[in-house]
């Protein structure tokens, strides 16, 4: 693990490039974090671009250290773009406050670089969230499919809803849930405004006086969970909502499946080092969050998972009349990050700056 004080260097050491002076004063400052994703940025910014919008506006791209020709290509054709440069991979959190350190606009949007605007969704949000009360928003994500991805939702107790990708017992959670009639964690899909607790980090726009109050992202995180614990905070500013009458494309994971060498998508997959990433930030906002003794019992959750796993998919196995220790490897995946956890613990608790990052 890099030292603290060299972390807390890097994390200045950008450069940053205007390729176009600002003549008119900016109303909505978009940031887009780039890491290795050029073809997906030419996407994304092309269909920005080609949506007519009369909102003064401005692009700032924080690269983290991609190491490769993505300055060449976006500067090329989109020559607008304010490009910031990283000096290491700086995760989600250090790079998007980077953006925010230098925009201009009344009101910041942090967007996904693997998404497509469509139907002018961007601005016809912003016109609405400047006539609204909330003081961040989001809007509907689709899968390519047009298929509707959770884009809001509701914090529970302690972070609970973390126990629901835990194999067996996650599935007994759920069960639990239903007899008692809790709401589902997450919005589904929505064509109305939906007040939540948090916003996906893949479309997060932003009132610069609720930043001014809250405080930027936490730069703890890495990558995943920051959202949620900058969300909890900004929620004590004012109101958060979705505005499910708007959508954009989210080609979801796409970035972080290449990063971590991992597949699939969503928060489910906790067996390989995507899962520890997601397992590591998810305890580090619980801590933040809902403090010392929700971490602990969250923390037994998790150990307790693993005898569960075992036992469980042997006893599966033999009812079904399959290999009764064919689930045993992955079982050995989640234990060994689950062990990691445990090491990272001390670290967690004593709630003191760390650049919770294990890529």
């Amino acid at each position: 693990m890099p030292d603290e004080k060299m972390q807390k260097k890097y994390s200045r050491e950008c450069f940053f490039l205007q390729n176009i002076p600002d003549l008119m004063a900016v109303s909505l400052s978009i940031i887009i974090v780039n890491y290795k994703t050029a073809p997906l940025l030419v996407d994304c910014l092309q269909s920005l671009y080609s949506q007519g919008s009369s909102l003064e506006m401005e692009v700032i791209v924080v690269d983290n250290a991609s190491g490769d020709d993505s300055f060449q290509v976006i500067t090329s054709r989109f020559p607008s773009v304010k490009w910031v440069q990283m000096s290491y991979n700086s995760g989600f959190a250090r790079a998007n406050n980077e953006g925010i350190r230098l925009s201009q606009g009344n009101v910041v949007l942090l967007l996904n670089s693997d998404t497509i605007v469509e139907g002018n969704a961007i601005e016809k949000c912003y016109r609405a969230f400047l006539q609204d009360e909330y003081v961040a928003c989001g809007l509907q994500l689709m899968n390519a499919d047009r298929s509707p991805q959770i884009s809001g939702n509701y914090a529970m107790k302690g972070g609970l809803n973390y126990v629901l990708p835990l194999p067996y017992l996650g599935n007994a959670f759920r069960w639990l849930g239903q007899l008692a009639r809790i709401k589902k964690p997450h919005v589904p899909d929505t064509k109305q405004v939906v007040e939540v607790d948090w916003i996906n980090g893949a479309f997060l726009m932003v009132k610069k006086t609720a930043i001014e109050k809250a405080g930027m992202l936490d730069e703890d995180f890495f990558l995943y969970a920051e959202e949620a614990e900058w969300c909890g905070r900004l929620k004590k500013t004012g109101k958060l909502c979705i505005y499910g009458q708007f959508s954009i494309v989210h080609l979801q994971g796409e970035t972080a499946n290449e990063t971590f060498g991992s597949s699939g998508k969503g928060y489910y997959n906790l067996y390989d080092r995507k899962g520890l990433q997601i397992i590591l930030s998810n305890f580090v906002r619980i801590r933040k969050q809902f403090g010392i003794g929700w971490f602990l019992f969250m923390l037994g959750m998790y150990t307790l998972a693993i005898p569960v796993f075992f036992i469980g998919s042997f006893i599966e196995g033999l009812l079904r009349l399959h290999n009764p220790f064919s689930a045993f490897p992955r079982a050995g995946r989640l234990a060994s990050n689950v062990g990691k956890l445990w090491k990272f613990s001390p670290t967690i608790i004593g709630n003191k700056p760390h650049f919770y990052k294990v890529l």
